[in-house]
């Protein structure tokens, strides 16, 4: 009896001393796992009459009560891409998706028409490393634009990828434009002139009965 006694005596020694004197293996050698994450900031520059991109004051959108573009005026966009990880991350390819009614002019990579995409190699970026691209664009002619439109907005989208990390953002402006009218003159006809002379017999006919009360 005894013997059984000092078996579950040690057993519960050994339970006690494991709950408190040793940590487990993960929390021994385990590290935590590393994260993967970009970030990509958007902006568009008010509209100026500077060609310099630095002197442009950037928003993340402009709305309609903003100030707007005209027709053939010059768009700045800048884009800030940020290591926000814990890692260095690799590869990172920016595409940017131009809208209708931009063409572009300048900035990073090479523009396909077909797709309408900017995409350019942003190279690697070590932890909290920041990268700026300026993109330079303008707003089509007035005869290229939506002639039933005198004010209307659009996105400029863009996303920054990797093999293991993503992230997009976008940027609204808007567009002002003269719609054109063209106001339809009535036909001088036979009819008009019927319309005409009746008015003038009539003018005449209160003019006779208005003297001869007199």
């Amino acid at each position: 009896m005894k013997k059984y006694l000092f078996s579950f005596i040690a057993l519960l020694l050994t339970a006690f001393y494991i709950a408190c004197y040793t940590k487990p293996v993960a929390a021994q050698y385990g590290q935590p796992a590393p994260s993967y994450s970009i970030l990509v900031d958007k902006m568009v520059g008010k509209p100026g009459t500077s060609n310099d991109a630095n002197s442009y004051q950037y928003v993340d959108n402009l709305s309609v009560s903003d100030p707007r573009f005209k027709p053939d005026q010059i768009v700045f966009f800048k884009i800030k891409v940020k290591n926000v990880s814990s890692v260095r991350l690799v590869g990172m390819e920016v595409r940017d998706v131009v809208p209708l009614y931009l063409e572009p002019i300048e900035g990073p990579g090479s523009y396909n028409s077909n797709t309408r995409e900017i995409v350019w190699n942003a190279g690697d970026f070590n932890v909290d490393e920041e990268k700026v691209f300026y993109i330079k664009m303008k707003v089509l002619p007035q005869t290229s634009l939506p002639a039933d439109k005198g004010l209307f907005c659009i996105t400029n989208f863009v996303k920054v990828s990797s093999s293991n990390a993503y992230d997009d953002d976008r940027a609204q402006l808007c567009i002002e434009k003269q719609v054109t009218g063209v106001t339809k003159t009535p036909s001088a006809g036979p009819e008009f002139g019927l319309i005409l002379l009746t008015a003038n017999l009539l003018t005449v006919g209160i003019g006779m009965k208005l003297r001869k009360n007199n």
